[in-house]
């Protein structure tokens, strides 16, 4: 492995790994590194950075061979030549009496190597070495047991630490047990067996997997509701189920009368699926039993052993971890979508206007956010528009844009004057009524004056710009109007501006997570959108608000979006049966 990126992306991938490992080298007595499949070293303990004179910076990530590997003469011996290459490519163990490997400050270090094969994580086998000063005499220090004892050992640390950093990087219920079940098959097992206790203390088969020609093939007809825990019964299953402990279990063990239906279910899985051994093992959260993973093997002759339970408790403990902080991800993601339903308003009815509405939430945000949008009717019968952002995408930014929703929809309702004036009071408001930092708005109005034509009047608080789109595809923005953002108290007077809208033309009011992005300029995204929308001009209303979300969103977007679309009638058109409404739209 050459070049300096894929090294520094070997070294990423497995830094859980690498600190697992380098603990475990440390108590060698020996030199001692590890590589993966490439070459790459990835652990190394304090015995080896001293007698190669580097430290562990200097040496992770980077490729053995070419940094150490030598002849007796101190040059680069290519990789055909080289006996510790020649194992680690043919996969066994080799030992040697006399190497050299070249120090950091350029001297040759005559050593003694073995080298192993070493399973770092499923489907990545790599390799470890030893290694000791060359004594002339055939002095030898105590070399522990690498194949019967020191590699196992290793090799259970690699997949603990692949399992805690696989289960831990999602927050997905349904991912996180098929991360589970590509760690433990096949490395460990023919079948995983994930049976899990729902919040109505019900218990269901979430999983059944076996590999087939190298994929992962789930049974979904042994899988689905299971009969309930009976409290007293002794069988392994029922036990994990209660959190008593992990059991060896074999056909024989539910082939007397079933004390349960989940007995008998068990009995069934062994015939469908062949399984001659089995281990099960509670999956503990931090309060409760989540659950039970089952292990079983089929086509392998070997049968689990009283060994094998502490390794599997050990990887039911992490998954376990992982389901508890996935499951309360869950809860709060319903709980902030119900919230947010219930902030964000329907459209009304206006004869002779389409609306639509749509809300994304930040992807790795609590669900809520800051962005708003709202349409309602004024006394005089004019339409207020209003789309908003309170910085922040959490539910202090949520609770934030409530008040300030409520609070404007108050002061627009009774004071009869301009946009511009209303949100000037409003700004000058705030900072005594709603606990709000600062915040982005347009707050316009839309009437109609005549022969068929739409006014729109609108002052703009430091948010990006109303896009007007044209029925023949042309799209721009309206620029004027513009102002600070709330909560500045530069005491500025707010200024309005006023456009008659062409007929069949849609308004696009919008916040900036459709245009921003971390890598681009905000020139970049605006231009993106509105190329978009004037080539789904022609689209139905609602269909052009989709496609403009998804088309025109930054794929590295990290923010929340809010839209409001208005399209006006055709010249002389007579007023639809209805208006086009869409309640808010969340991710799935």
């Amino acid at each position: 492995m050459t070049g300096p990126s894929r090294s520094a992306e070997a070294a990423k991938r497995v830094g859980a790994v690498r600190r697992l490992l380098s603990d475990a080298l440390d108590r060698l007595g020996l030199g001692a590194y590890a590589v993966d499949a490439d070459g790459c070293i990835v652990a190394v303990n304090a015995q080896a950075q001293a007698l190669l004179g580097r430290d562990a910076e200097g040496l992770i990530g980077q490729d053995a061979h070419d940094l150490l590997h030598r002849d007796a003469h101190g040059r680069y011996m290519p990789r055909s030549r080289c006996p510790m290459m020649e194992a680690f490519v043919a996969g066994r163990a080799r030992q040697e009496d006399l190497g050299y490997f070249e120090r950091g400050d350029g001297a040759l270090l005559a050593m003694s190597w073995l080298v192993a094969p070493l399973r770092l994580r499923p489907g990545d086998t790599g390799a470890l070495v030893t290694f000791h000063e060359y004594d002339p005499a055939g002095a030898r220090p105590a070399v522990p047991d690498i194949e019967a004892g020191l590699l196992p050992e290793l090799e259970r640390l690699a997949l603990l630490a692949e399992t805690t950093t696989q289960l831990t990087a999602t927050l997905d219920v349904g991912e996180a047990l098929d991360r589970l079940v590509r760690l433990v098959l096949p490395l460990l097992a023919d079948w995983a067996v994930i049976d899990l206790i729902t919040d109505n203390d019900e218990v269901s088969r979430a999983v059944v997997a076996c590999v087939e020609d190298g994929r992962i093939v789930r049974r979904d007809d042994l899988q689905g509701a299971m009969p309930p825990v009976l409290p007293a019964s002794p069988l392994p299953l029922s036990r994990a189920l209660r959190g008593a402990g992990s059991t060896l279990a074999t056909p024989q063990t539910y082939q007397g009368p079933p004390d349960s239906g989940i007995a008998l279910e068990q009995r069934n899985l062994f015939e469908a699926t062949g399984i001659h051994s089995a281990v099960i093992a509670p999956i503990r959260g931090l309060r409760e039993v989540l659950g039970a993973l089952t292990l079983g093997r089929s086509r392998r002759p070997d049968a689990f052993t009283t060994a094998e339970i502490p390794l599997v408790e050990d990887i039911t403990r992490r998954a376990g971890l992982a389901l508890d902080n996935a499951r309360l991800y869950q809860r709060q993601r319903k709980v902030a979508e119900t919230m947010q339903r219930h902030l964000l308003p329907q459209m009304p009815h206006v004869p002779g206007l389409q609306m639509t509405a749509r809300y994304l939430p930040a992807p790795h945000a609590s669900q809520v956010g800051g962005d708003w949008y709202d349409a309602f009717h004024l006394p005089d019968q004019a339409l207020a528009l209003v789309i908003g952002d309170v910085v922040g995408h959490d539910l202090d930014a949520a609770a934030g844009m409530a008040q300030l929703r409520n609070i404007l929809r108050a002061y627009a309702w009774s004071q009869q004057d301009p946009p511009g004036e209303i949100v000037s009071r409003f700004d000058r408001a705030l900072p005594h009524i709603a606990e709000v930092g600062m915040a982005t708005m347009i707050l316009g109005r839309l009437e109609r004056v005549g022969g068929g034509l739409w006014q729109w009047q609108w002052t703009n608080a430091g948010h990006p710009p109303p896009l007007l789109v044209t029925g023949d595809g042309q799209a721009r923005y309206l620029t004027d109007g513009h102002g600070l953002l709330l909560g500045t108290e530069a005491g500025v007077p707010r200024v309005n501006a006023t456009s008659v809208l062409p007929p069949r033309s849609t308004l696009v009011l919008y916040t900036d997570g459709l245009v921003e992005s971390p890598r681009h300029p905000i020139d970049h995204g605006m231009e993106r959108l509105r190329r978009h929308a004037a080539s789904l001009a022609h689209r139905p209303l609602e269909s052009f608000s989709d496609l403009l979300m998804e088309r025109a969103r930054p794929l590295d977007n990290d923010d929340d979006v809010a839209l409001l679309a208005v399209r006006l009638p055709a010249p002389g058109a007579s007023e639809p049966s209805g208006t086009e409404t869409s309640a808010p739209v969340s991710p799935g």
